[in-house]
């Protein structure tokens, strides 16, 4: 489908500035109490948005974002797709979980080639993501491919548990680990093998994403592949080691684990072996499938590469090829508002911090890479810090908003957008005062950027991908328990116009979600939405 020009829309008057959209990553509407992170913020920018006209709050969860359920948390990628895209598109849970049901995840060439691999005497290994969190697998999905293997008669399965911690509680992994060593258990009656190899938490081991920090991918192939790490009779017992030696560990923290009989790792990648990757979310599955697809890969030193057929549930990086093998079409996402902005000729600017960055450029342009139109747009990554973001809550805040009000200043860029990740990053760590300091860094960030746009005579919109510092934690039988995962929550929509040459007003639109948002900043910038997207917000 070819992308059609923008039409001007009917009595708009053109202003100086640009027109800013801030994504606060993380900042739902929470309840207003102790445990909310962004009401317990000393963040009198906020109090003041929050408090504007042309303020409504959108849905950014579930359905809204293409999820399968009302019970589905939002994430930051969904979000972003839905932000850029302007329509509600199924997501990778959906998509998996219909494939899976309907068996058309085993019924293209992806799955054929497993088959070879595995009819020719190969291990079949399984790496991702065991939780129900949703938001970058499900351990459904893996019990589906599980009973698949067996009842294709796969001789010898291995699956290599990446612990969560982060999507679900923080201290979770036997609720998920044990039920899953038991069902392996019972496919392996009738002489099969099927077992759990290794694993580790997901932020030190295999899940790094943007090039943020390779040594957690080459953690995580020592394990896989080289059985490589600390030695334990099973991956509950490994889990129950790690939570005895240290009380405060969080599983998205717990080191590498290699499971052995007799001294010896039971999980090793081999040659003729096949690899699946079951995580459907593409951000932190890119690069792990980069070390087993690249012949000239230089990130770390893998030791051995075996010859395996790799395949991803989904393909990551439709653009890059990410992995060349996969067993579920991703969504088709065209016609993004970067894609009708471009052929507008409409300047723009993206920026965030490496942890981050893809998710106002990749996702927001419909799960693709590079540039839309070089000569149109400017792409910039702040490299994040490679440290765990309780210790420095302030992340790279300040640095993108300088860039920002640099790039205000200029007067070259029509649209900008950035993305503030600290809500979200420092959320997921689960300290409280932490959490606080990184509401207050972007509280103090916005006063700066507001001011800027004003002195250019320009429009702020405010908003966010989904919820998280909302919730800093919860109460369960008695005892405070940190909420790491994101949050059902609404977020804040705000537009704060300092141009003074239209008069815009809140349309009627009812449960207004995430998708509603590229509508109204086509409008911002004095254009009729198109057609195939979810209705504007605002109006003259």
């Amino acid at each position: 489908m070819t992308t059609q020009t923008l039409t001007p829309l009917s009595g708009y008057k053109q202003f100086p500035g640009p027109v800013v959209a801030v994504i606060m990553d993380g900042v739902g509407i929470g309840p207003g109490d102790e445990s909310d992170g962004v009401y317990m913020a000393n963040s009198p920018t906020l109090d003041l948005l929050f408090a504007e006209p042309l303020m409504t709050t959108l849905k950014a969860h579930g359905s809204a974002v293409g999820l399968p359920s009302e019970k589905d948390m939002g994430n930051s990628e969904v979000g972003h797709n839905a932000l850029g895209g302007g329509r509600i598109f199924h997501q990778g849970a959906q998509l998996v979980n219909e494939a899976i049901a309907s068996g058309s995840a085993f019924s293209g060439s992806g799955w054929a080639g497993v088959i070879k691999s595995a009819q020719n005497g190969g291990t079949v290994h399984f790496i991702g993501l065991v939780s129900d969190g949703n938001v970058h697998s499900h351990i459904n999905q893996l019990y589906g491919l599980l009973e698949r293997c067996s009842v294709e008669s796969f001789s010898r399965v291995r699956v290599h548990a990446l612990l969560d911690g982060r999507d679900v509680d923080p201290k979770s992994a036997l609720k998920y680990i044990r039920p899953l060593e038991q069902k392996l258990e019972q496919l392996s009656a009738g002489g099969s093998d099927y077992r759990i190899g290794s694993g580790g938490g997901r932020m030190v081991t295999t899940m790094d994403r943007y090039n943020a920090n390779w040594d957690v991918v080459e953690k995580g192939w020592k394990a896989h592949v080289l059985g490589e790490g600390r030695h334990f009779d099973s991956a509950s017992v490994a889990i129950e080691t790690y939570y005895a030696e240290d009380s405060e560990i969080m599983d998205q923290y717990m080191d590498s684990f290699v499971v052995v009989e007799n001294g010896s790792p039971v999980g090793t990648i081999e040659d003729g072996d096949t690899v699946i990757l079951f995580n459907f979310r593409g951000d932190r599955a890119i690069e792990i499938s980069r070390a087993f697809e690249d012949d000239n890969f230089a990130e770390f030193d893998r030791v051995r590469f075996p010859e395996v057929f790799y395949a991803g549930i989904m393909q990551y990086d439709g653009d890059e090829k990410i992995p060349g093998h996969y067993l579920v079409d991703p969504p088709a996402i065209d016609n993004t508002l970067g894609q009708y902005l471009c052929a507008a000729e409409v300047t723009s600017y993206a920026i965030s911090e490496t942890q981050k960055y893809g998710h106002v450029t990749y996702f927001w342009n419909g799960n693709k890479s590079g540039y839309i139109d070089r000569e149109l747009e400017k792409y910039v990554e702040v490299p994040s810090d490679k440290v765990t973001f309780d210790q420095r809550p302030w992340m790279k805040a300040a640095e993108i908003t300088d860039k920002v009000i640099e790039a205000i200043q200029s007067g070259e860029y029509k649209f900008i957008r950035l993305n503030f990740a600290n809500g979200d990053m420092v959320g997921h760590t689960g300290f409280p005062a932490s959490i606080r300091i990184a509401v207050e860094t972007v509280d103090l960030c916005l006063k700066r950027l507001l001011d800027a746009i004003r002195d250019a005579r320009g429009v702020a919109v405010i908003t966010a991908d989904h919820g998280n510092a909302d919730c800093m934690w919860k109460e369960k039988d008695g005892r405070i328990i940190p909420m790491v995962a994101h949050t059902l929550n609404p977020v804040p929509f705000i537009v704060k116009d300092f141009s003074g040459s239209n008069s815009f007003v809140l349309t009627d639109v009812k449960q207004p979600g995430l998708a509603n948002f590229a509508a109204t900043i086509c409008t911002i910038l004095g254009y009729q939405q198109p057609e195939e997207y979810e209705p504007t917000l605002l109006k003259i």
